[in-house]
């Protein structure tokens, strides 16, 4: 290609942006607010002025930059490069590819938020350029991406890949997709949390319980670390969390056959011990045949995977380039 190509991250807070050359190096990143007053009117234009600015800074010619490439949270229409809804962010039915295209007259592809972070991820973290792969995303929700046979699966509509909406417990707590008991509801940081306040009302005189009541509130940085220093409680409810993360990864491996799983967000900062046990989870559950050729590893490219998977959005469609 020999040209550059800018990756776009949206998410409800900011919007991370990066000029990415083609072999997925950053030659500049930045963030800017995200404006979601309006139902989200004006971020576009409020990324190409950006955008803009930063390409005379750094003197690159408009004309040597190949495409954008921009992921967002919700339900996407990739091949229409169209957003259904963003509840975020205040998105509802709006053309990315059309109006960011128009703003900028360059090529816009759009994917979910979560399949760029499972492109850059593979491309240039710890995918290592798997044909078959799997990615959970641990945060304040709990994301997922899938690629089989080299390209990201979409699925019909663009739900494919909704890994935290995967029912665990039904009849559980409700969750915010309107059905009850999804994996998210006890995976996810916000998950983890409820767990220990729960946890807490049963045994007022755990450690768990005393900590909460000396700092007044809770995290899942928190529970892990109690449960490094000991304290049942919190290594029950790791337990619990990590046993109901390998059934999962197993049953959707049987379906996929990744030779990767790839945990990131906010909760995999927890470390080696997260990964084993959700490995050791998995293997408990997975048919040996599928464990076998199957590594859990940690992502490695933390916020950059965003914009340098939009970026390789970008490769993919030009180029039809495939892993």
């Amino acid at each position: 290609m020999g040209r550059h190509i800018i990756g776009i991250d949206v998410g409800g807070t900011t919007v991370k942006i990066g000029i990415i050359n083609e072999n997925g190096n950053i030659l500049d990143k930045w963030e800017i607010p995200t404006d979601t007053s309006n139902g989200g009117i004006s971020i576009l234009k409020d990324i190409w002025l950006s955008i803009n600015k930063k390409l005379t800074v750094n003197r690159i010619d408009r004309g040597k930059i190949a495409g954008i490439g921009l992921g967002a949270p919700g339900f996407v229409d990739a091949e229409n490069g169209k957003i259904y809804q963003a509840v975020n962010i205040g998105w509802k039915d709006i053309n990315i590819s059309e109006e960011l295209g128009t703003l900028s007259n360059l090529p816009v592809y759009v994917q979910n938020d979560a399949n760029i972070a499972v492109l850059g991820e593979n491309w240039k973290g710890a995918g290592e350029q798997a044909q078959n792969l799997l990615a959970v995303t641990l945060g304040t929700g709990v994301g997922g991406g899938i690629i089989a046979n080299g390209t990201v699966l979409n699925g019909e509509n663009g739900t494919a890949g909704e890994i935290g909406h995967i029912t665990v417990e039904p009849g559980g707590i409700p969750c915010n997709c309107g059905r009850k008991g999804c994996l998210e509801t006890v995976a996810s940081a916000t998950g983890i949390v409820r767990q220990a306040m729960k946890g807490i009302e049963s045994n007022p005189d755990s450690m768990l319980a005393a900590y909460y009541k000396n700092k007044g509130y809770l995290s899942a940085k928190d529970v892990f670390a109690l449960a490094n220093e000991g304290d049942a409680l919190c290594e029950d409810i790791i337990k619990r969390t990590t046993d109901l993360l390998g059934y999962v990864i197993a049953n959707l491996a049987v379906t996929i056959n990744p030779s990767k799983v790839l945990i990131g967000g906010g909760v995999s900062k927890a470390g080696e011990r997260l990964i084993q046990a959700i490995d050791k989870a998995f293997r408990k559950y997975a048919l040996k045949r599928v464990s076998d050729v199957c590594q859990i590893k940690t992502a490695q490219l933390g916020n950059d995977a965003g914009i340098i998977g939009a970026a390789f959005l970008v490769k993919q469609n030009e180029e039809n380039v495939t892993f």
